[in-house]
């Protein structure tokens, strides 16, 4: 515990150390010129900016990744005018001068190019956690390489530690241990994407499967680099089964519904129920499934609001899937008719009239059946099917109606409405 309590003061005095060489003679005017070269290369980045931003707005055909490197290349204008201005002073320092009255200017061009390119680098990892933990974690690092100061830093970072038992945890082999981390889950990022880009072409496997292998594998990669790094750092896993015991406890207690939801997710992809693309209708919720997620399902319907449903609703309650074994999908339209109308012709006009609807499939064909004689008008539905329930139902309804409008307004028919006569007497 005195180390851990010491590290700041060790820590203080290096850098106390390097700011006190930098006021000897020979280093200020290499500090000048350091800060010359800043100013020059942000003046020059101020003229160059908005001429390369226009020159790469013009570009096209650029993938995703080549535009992202690309931007954080022209965003770093002023790194890298700083990073070429630096070493052309440095050089022609070394060439007219003693080499250690430019030593400064050499490391800080060394920092400078490591610093600049790192950035650039980091602009591939989409992740902002991962791309800032990546950039400052190699910053740190190629600094005290450059410098000098690994070794020191390395030793001071292990004599900051603690003993629990016969385990030594130090802030350096927490610090290795978080790099093993950073590394693995990001190479476990990397698979789970390219397996979830192999799985989404294979036609044999159904959706449901597909979504269960992704999360099976992310799962177990996961947990594998949980583990290695742990390893990696001494750390002794039988110790882990003391804790099985309380999380058992704290999920019999305060977990229920988060297990409950995670076995229904998993129910539902083994049993196939409901997948990506379906339509369903769940209470007053109707709409297509856009995703499967371990603790919720996620439903968008036709006015673009995004419903989570618990995985737990859907196994214990009623849903109507309307694509389950089909994408066939059935309406009907019930109209009326006046009583001069033949119903013969009102029948087959109403079924050609379906078949002008784009949406309305041909087989099977659509049928007008007679349901009733009403009190002013013979009853009549106009039955078809369609494949695409996800485009909406509300609209292949309305171009319907239209539909029937039109052939009956083209052949004559009248639509009967209800008439009330009103009779004024006078008074005598």
């Amino acid at each position: 515990m005195e180390n851990i309590l010491s590290l700041p003061s060790d820590i203080w005095q290096m850098i106390d150390t390097f700011v006190l060489s930098l006021f000897q003679p020979w280093r200020m005017y290499q500090v000048a010129i350091l800060l010359g070269i800043f100013v020059a290369s942000h003046l020059l980045s101020l003229l160059l900016h908005p001429r390369l931003d226009a020159w790469m707005r013009g570009l096209e055909g650029l993938r995703a990744a080549q535009l992202r490197v690309l931007i954080s290349v022209v965003r770093r204008t002023r790194g890298l005018l700083y990073v070429i201005i630096v070493w052309v002073v440095y050089l022609a320092m070394q060439e007219m001068t003693w080499p250690s009255r430019s030593f400064l200017i050499g490391q800080f061009a060394a920092i400078s190019t490591a610093w600049t390119f790192v950035a650039i680098i980091a602009r591939i990892i989409r992740n902002p956690m991962m791309r800032r933990l990546f950039r400052y974690g190699l910053w740190a690092y190629i600094t005290a390489e450059i410098l000098g100061a690994t070794d020191n830093i390395i030793q001071i970072l292990d004599s900051a530690a603690i003993s629990l038992g016969d385990f030594r945890l130090s802030l350096l082999i927490i610090l290795k241990g978080l790099t093993s981390l950073f590394i693995l889950l990001t190479v476990v990022r990397w698979l789970t994407a390219l397996i979830s880009r192999r799985l989404q072409p294979m036609e044999e496997i159904s959706p449901s499967v597909k979504v269960l292998t992704e999360k099976f594998v992310r799962l177990g990669l996961y947990t594998l680099a949980i583990v290695i790094a742990l390893q990696s750092v001494g750390f002794d896993l039988t110790s882990i089964t003391v804790l099985s015991g309380a999380i058992g406890l704290g999920i019999g207690f305060g977990m229920q519904k988060v297990v409950s939801n995670l076995v229904s997710g998993i129910i539902l992809l083994l049993d196939k129920s409901i997948k990506p693309g379906d339509v369903i209708s769940v209470g007053d919720t109707f709409g297509w499934i856009t995703g499967l997620g371990a603790r919720y399902v996620s439903v968008v319907t036709r006015e673009g609001k995004e419903h989570l449903i618990p995985n737990e609703d859907l196994i214990t309650g009623q849903v109507i899937n309307w694509t389950f074994s089909s994408n066939l999908v059935r309406l009907d339209i019930p109209f009326g008719v006046s009583y001069d109308s033949d119903p013969h012709l009102v029948r087959e006009i109403a079924k050609e009239a379906a078949g002008t609807v784009k949406r309305i499939v041909k087989v099977p064909l659509p049928q007008c059946h007679i349901v009733g004689f009403g009190d002013s008008s013979i009853d009549l539905k106009l039955r078809f099917w369609i494949r695409d329930p996800s485009a909406g139902l509300t609209n292949v309804r309305g171009d319907t109606y239209l539909a029937l409008w039109d052939a009956f307004k083209e052949h004559g028919i009248d639509i009967p409405f209800p008439r009330r006569d009103v009779t004024l007497l006078k008074t005598p």
